[in-house]
């Protein structure tokens, strides 16, 4: 029987060749390989994403509003991300002690969601509300019942704002069901569930500080299902469809109601005179009995006009458009 056994010189020679053929294949497929986590795959897709950061971006649009009528300072509220984890690393982020407002999505189905104010917010908040000058408390303890309050306005109005902005989407009653200051009692879903995490940051004389709103992927499935991207852009409807849907736009818009008022000139009266006025007095204005009427649509001019009577009843005849509606008007072909 042959020896076959192997001397050093020929397991190198066999090392090598199999290296430089495999080597290229191998580190080819390395490069490709991407890591997937089969228990929370990625669904926010790029268009998605976008659509995301515009809904918060009105969002925090709708806060400074607020925050500006209560802090009375200058305020920012800026979106620093908006992304998807999972409940237990939404609970993982936040401080000790925290601020944790949950709330319940009354869609039916027992979704709940939460909303997390800093410390340095909720300070502020505190201070302002309570008729102080802003200056920065002891945010080394959790929150008082009373300041528990406070902030609950605040609250209550970043849930109706959340509610507002996403009702082009996906229908979101909100309702506050409780408070939490420790992270580890923070327990409204399953660690393993995801969640969609919008982190903001609200600046105010030089501090900033976070606010999370963190709200159930399962309430927000029709937003990221297939299907409604679809239905959001505007499937292609029937012919029946278009018909039905113009008469019932028509409908509404004869329906509609506006207020219409027609105007005089502007004219010039002597502070004496005025001062004499009483009720019932004819006040001269030198204006001719042919003079143009301006006729104004909710507060904007739109047309001029003249004055007339339709039996008993004062009218106006409207004679031309105002020039800005002349310059709106599409170009006729």
């Amino acid at each position: 029987m042959a020896d076959e056994s192997l001397s050093q010189t020929d397991i190198d020679l066999l090392l090598s060749k199999g290296l430089s053929a495999e080597a290229a294949p191998r580190q080819a497929a390395h490069a490709d390989a991407q890591l997937y986590d089969f228990r929370r795959p990625r669904r926010v897709s790029k268009e998605r994403q976008r659509t995301l950061e515009g809904i918060y971006d009105r969002f925090a649009k709708a806060l400074d509003a607020w925050l500006l009528g209560r802090v009375r300072r200058p305020v920012e509220t800026r979106l620093v991300g908006v992304e998807q984890c999972s409940f237990g690393e939404f609970t993982l982020s936040l401080p000790a002690p925290c601020a944790t407002f949950g709330f319940d999505v009354r869609d039916g189905n027992g979704h709940r969601g939460a909303v997390d104010v800093g410390y340095s917010l909720a300070s502020l908040l505190v201070d302002r509300l309570f008729g102080g000058s802003g200056a920065p408390l002891d945010i080394s303890r959790g929150l008082t019942p009373i300041e528990r309050l406070a902030i609950r306005t605040f609250v209550e109005h970043v849930i109706g704002a959340l509610t507002e902005v996403w009702r082009d989407y996906v229908r979101l009653p909100c309702e506050i069901a409780g408070f939490e200051f420790s992270p580890d009692m923070v327990q409204l879903m399953n660690r393993e569930e995801p969640v969609l995490v919008a982190t903001l940051e609200v600046s105010c004389d030089g501090a900033s500080s976070l606010l999370i709103v963190c709200l159930p992927f399962l309430a927000l499935d029709s937003f990221f299902s297939p299907g409604e991207e679809a239905g959001i852009q505007g499937r292609k409807l029937s012919l029946e469809e278009q018909q039905a849907n113009h008469v019932l736009i028509e409908a509404s818009l004869r329906r509609t109601s506006l207020d219409v008022a027609a105007r005089l000139p502007a004219t010039r009266v002597r502070m004496a005179e005025l001062l004499r006025a009483v009720p019932g007095q004819v006040l001269r204005t030198n204006i001719p009995a042919h003079a143009r009427l301006e006729v104004f649509v909710s507060e904007n001019l739109r047309f001029h006009a003249s004055p007339g009577r339709v039996n008993t009843q004062i009218a106006v005849r409207i004679l031309d458009p105002h020039e800005s509606i002349e310059t709106n008007l599409p170009p006729t072909a």
